[in-house]
């Protein structure tokens, strides 16, 4: 049985390496796939978000509890400090086999001198069976063996763009962007390709829990599972997206100074009415309370409403971002609610722990009728009492 997820049961969005060979797209319209899934035996799935987040904060406990430390790169990956171990390819495998073993999850381990390395190490042991999932990659000679063998789209940090400009310079594999002359690739693609070159000699550039930068802007929109034509459920959508864009700039300790928030019917559909608008507002003072950017939020969007249009998609892009201390405040702007730091680190706590949206906004319904399509949901087996797996004697 193979799978292939969508997203709001409109397109594919992730494949298995069967369905991937089967030829099915990323990001191909459902229904255009839809029959030939069903020719071959392959399953859908619709996006199971809050199955996901459980998982992952599983997976990440348990390498807490064995590394003397980790940092959570992404839902999906992390990074684990090894220093002292005498072994680390067979803290590797005891890893691995934890997390299949308690959670059934299987992981690949990649383990080199350099963040880079490392994540073409793990490349590898989830390409080649032989590895057993862990591949220890500190050895320079094994090094070299899989740099010249690795394709330089699959170097951490080259992405399609960067890989075609890189093939101009006729770099195609990670040997050769390692060897490449450092001032060069720092001319044309800056810092950072430099940085990744030096990573692939074994010069580490990239600290331990020094992940990506705060992003600029943080952006949360999704399209409606149906079209919407009255204020009221566009309304609660906006303030769903808003707390999840909120939580975000509090993740990365950020203060947002200015909104924008976007409507807009589906502009692809020539045969229906069009339309789309963005309003740009600024905040009394910067803040990361989800409430004082949710009522300005609010305001913007009965200004860019228009009666009897089918709207397909609401947005709120935070923007003009600053870390929390690094500005001076504002001795006329409105003193920020008492106690508000608190009470959105104890909702994030809440959320974190129990899963997204188990505190949310008033306005938000518990079955929103703006809520995206998942009509081939699987299971929330291990935070739902009512869809826990069953075995019967």
């Amino acid at each position: 049985m193979l799978e292939s997820f969508r997203y709001n049961d409109g397109c594919v969005i992730a494949r298995s390496a069967e369905a991937k060979g089967l030829g099915i797209g990323m990001g191909a319209p459902y229904y255009q796939v839809r029959e030939q899934m069903r020719r071959q035996g392959v399953v859908a799935r619709s996006s199971n978000y809050t199955l996901y987040a459980d998982i992952s904060n599983r997976v990440m406990r348990v390498m807490a509890e064995m590394l003397p430390g980790i940092e959570v790169y992404s839902i999906d990956e992390a990074w684990g400090d090894m220093t002292g171990f005498a072994d680390p390819a067979e803290l590797g495998r005891s890893i691995r086999n934890r997390l299949a073993h308690e959670i059934g999850m299987p992981v690949g381990v990649g383990i080199s001198t350099t963040k880079t390395l490392a994540k073409l190490a793990n490349w590898a042991a989830k390409k080649w069976k032989a590895t057993g999932g862990v591949l220890d990659l500190t050895d320079p000679i094994r090094q070299e063996k899989l740099l010249r063998l690795a394709p330089v789209s699959e170097v951490w940090g080259v992405g399609h763009r960067s890989a075609a400009k890189l093939a101009a310079l006729k770099i195609s594999t990670a040997w050769e962007l390692a060897q490449f002359d450092i001032g060069t690739l720092r001319k044309t693609f800056g810092v950072t390709m430099e940085r990744t070159s030096r990573e692939l000699r074994g010069v580490s550039c990239i600290g331990f829990n020094e992940g990506p930068p705060p992003k600029e802007a943080i952006c949360s929109s999704k399209m409606f599972g149906a079209r919407q034509t009255e204020l009221q459920p566009i309304r609660e959508a906006l303030a769903a997206y808003v707390a999840r864009a909120a939580e975000k700039l509090r993740a990365q300790n950020s203060l947002c100074s200015t909104i924008q928030v976007g409507l807009q019917t589906q502009l692809a559909d020539r045969n229906g009415p069009r339309f789309a608008d963005a309003i740009t507002l600024a905040l009394p003072s910067p803040t990361d309370d989800t409430r004082e950017i949710l009522a300005v939020a609010q305001r913007g969007l009965g200004q860019i409403y228009r009666p009897g249009y089918p709207f397909s998609k609401c947005s709120i892009l935070l923007m003009n971002l600053s870390q929390r201390g690094e500005l001076t405040p504002d001795l006329f702007a409105p003193k920020p609610r008492h106690g508000a730091a608190r009470l959105m680190a104890v909702i994030d706590q809440i959320n974190r722990r129990e899963g997204r949206g188990t505190v949310r906004i008033g306005r938000v319904p518990a079955t929103p009728v703006w809520a995206m399509r998942r009509e081939m949901l699987s299971q929330r087996y291990t935070t739902r009492w009512d869809e826990i797996i069953g075995v019967r004697g």
